[in-house]
């Protein structure tokens, strides 16, 4: 008679078996169509693989080994696999909480939501974004993104060539990124002509601000070279990594079960083997 365990691990086993189809079908998309794929199409499409490919594994290992007294060895493959994959997640949990446990911005006095200068950020996320090689891909990736176009933020806030006046245009509540991207500061004095074109006053910028400097009217540019560009990625990171932790630690728990479940269908196996011989 098979064990609940059992029963409840081969279960688990194909309902991440049936998981694993389709993230092993996206990742093989992503990688066939590598040649036209977006920056960060191609960034994922090596792993998603890897975790359909190992979710893939894992649940034949736990299926057989639940399944077929011949295929224990399986099972404990399964189950010291498992044990490193808790160990592994509780440190990636531990990591991502303690890199976001910090992250104030200094908002710049009257120029609306978003306009944020350096904040009270951790050294290994302030270093990450401003590694040149890692902005370079997620400038691309926002780029792609079309977050300053498509309609998203130009459909919206598109009303500025009918007479919003600038002061209020720059008071308006912005997205996060659309704020500190896809317009200059509000301080470099440009006059917003629409949602994504800024004219330079006529005697020219009265700064030497890096930001105002940066700003370019070319879509694939604009402020994704500004630090408050930057600033916005990094709060926006802090709050998608939280997201993730809370995700992490809901995935901990699920693994840590099926761990357990492993190792009491071991435990089984090996009663039924002594009670067989």
């Amino acid at each position: 008679m098979v064990s609940l365990s059992t029963g409840v691990l081969g279960a688990l086993s194909i309902a991440s078996l049936v998981l694993s189809v389709p993230l092993i079908g996206v990742g093989s998309y992503l990688n066939d169509h590598a040649a036209g794929a977006t920056e960060c199409q191609r960034l994922l499409r090596l792993p998603v693989l890897a975790l359909g490919g190992g979710i893939l594994l894992l649940s034949l290992m736990a299926l057989a080994g639940a399944c077929c007294r011949p295929c224990n060895p399986l099972l404990w493959l399964y189950v010291i696999a498992m044990f490193f994959l808790v160990i592994g997640m509780f440190f990636v949990t531990v990591f991502t909480y303690a890199v976001t446990n910090k992250g104030a911005a200094t908002a710049a006095s009257g120029s609306g939501y978003g306009d944020y200068r350096i904040g009270d950020y951790s050294d290994w996320l302030k270093d990450k974004v401003g590694d040149y090689d890692t902005w370079r891909q997620i400038q691309s990736c926002m780029a792609d993104s079309g977050i300053c176009g498509d309609g998203r933020f130009s459909g919206r806030f598109g009303g500025v060539a009918a007479g919003i006046d600038a002061t209020d245009f720059y008071r308006l509540n912005l997205p996060l990124l659309q704020s500190g991207c896809c317009k200059p500061p509000a301080y470099c004095g440009y006059r917003p002509v629409n949602a994504t074109f800024y004219e330079a006053p006529a005697s020219g910028l009265d700064t030497t601000d890096a930001d105002c400097q940066a700003w370019s009217n070319e879509q694939s540019l604009m402020c994704f070279r500004c630090n408050a560009c930057k600033n916005a990625a990094l709060a926006t990171a802090k709050s998608n990594w939280r997201a993730v932790a809370g995700a992490n630690v809901a995935a901990l728990l699920l693994l840590t079960f099926a761990y357990s479940l492993g190792c009491c269908a071991l435990r089984n196996n090996d009663r039924r083997r002594r009670h067989y011989y």
